[in-house]
């Protein structure tokens, strides 16, 4: 229906028959979230530009066939537990606990067949003024091998004339570990504008940053300063300014995907702020998350195609990731991702965009 806040059609159909529905949320001057049912996946945003333009700022894929036939994460609602876990394994109640690996000898971002690969149950719709969907899961107990019957709730929401709100829940039934967060890449200038993410300026409200080793596991050391560091970014600055520097760090990385220590206490915040010089648009990123992964694109090698049909090359999105630190479970001196029946796993986080004004 013309100027509705909120639209609902198939997106696509798995090869099992079950239909991937696509809820489209609509702010102001063009403003516009795009969510599918398979993977809980925010498919696009597009926000205005500073010239009165607008332009899809994340990547991803334009027909479902797409998300179906290549697992990125694009979008996706990453879980049970985001990022990494050493090795796979983690004591729970003097129990072991032993998941799949799936990167090099860890488990990352919820094992072989996560929340991004589950068909999530459109339960609301929102048409009001600030229009939402409401999608959930329930994973199993054993699920990939995580102890507990979890059970998801996440909401979509426009929050503002161009703000969009994710908002997320989750209970067990048994203790059990839990780590949510959305996993989209940006690229402020457009998705397909084949720009390069490293002309961005990038603020991150953190003083530390967890060092990894090579297979990207934090190391057994407390939170690295980032003062006189390539990693320091409390002022800003081009992603791609130090991104050549010769550090042990970006080479473990190859480039930046680190996890910057926020300190939020629960509290909504500002953590990371990304502005693209041509467009002129800035993404504020807001969460009461503890962590924030900063990736700049570095895995991305150009073997599969987004949207437009464009290559999708090293640093053509970066992405930013609230969340729980990695190898928490293995870490009592990180935040705990630990969730007891009758507790409640809670997860918000906000992207504000604006442009820059002359």
């Amino acid at each position: 229906m013309a100027g509705s806040r909120l639209t609902r059609d198939v997106f696509g159909t798995l090869p099992d028959g079950r239909a991937v529905e696509r809820i489209v949320l609509r702010g102001e001057g063009g403003f516009e979230a795009r969510i599918i049912s398979h993977g809980a996946v925010l498919q696009a945003l597009i926000a205005p530009d500073a010239k009165g333009g607008h332009d899809d700022v994340v990547l991803g894929h334009d027909a479902f066939a797409g998300y179906l036939a290549e697992r990125k994460f694009f979008g996706a609602t990453v879980g049970r537990y985001a990022n990494r876990i050493a090795k796979g394994q983690f004591s729970l109640g003097g129990e072991t606990v032993q998941l799949p690996v799936n990167n090099g000898p860890n488990a990352l971002h919820g094992g072989l067949d996560g929340f991004d690969r589950k068909l999530w149950e459109i339960a609301e719709i929102d048409e009001g003024a600030d229009p939402a969907v409401t999608l959930t899961y329930v994973s199993p107990h054993g699920e990939e091998n995580y102890p507990g019957r979890l059970a998801v709730r996440l909401t979509y929401r426009i929050t503002g004339p161009t703000e969009l709100s994710l908002t997320m829940e989750a209970r067990t039934d048994r203790p059990t570990i839990v780590n949510l967060t959305n996993h989209s890449f940006f690229n402020l200038e457009g998705a397909t504008s084949g720009t390069p993410v490293l002309d961005h300026k990038l603020t991150v409200a953190a003083e530390h940053f967890l060092a990894i080793d090579p297979t990207a596991i934090p190391l057994p050391e407390p939170p690295r300063s980032v003062a006189g560091t390539p990693f320091d970014f409390r002022k800003s600055r081009p992603v791609g300014e130090r991104i050549r520097e010769n550090d042990q760090q970006l080479r473990n990385g190859r480039g930046y995907d680190h996890t910057y220590c926020l300190g939020r206490e629960g509290k909504l915040a500002l953590a990371a702020r990304l502005e693209a010089p041509r467009s002129g648009r800035i993404m504020e990123l807001l969460t009461d998350q503890p962590g924030l992964q900063v990736y700049s694109g570095n895995y991305l090698d150009g073997t599969i195609s987004g949207k437009g049909g464009k290559l999708i090359r090293q640093s053509d999105a970066m992405c930013l990731e609230p969340h729980i630190w990695p190898d928490a479970p293995n870490r009592p001196d990180f935040p705990s991702p630990r969730l007891a029946p009758g507790e409640v796993y809670r997860h918000h986080t906000v992207y504000r965009f604006s442009v820059r004004t002359p």
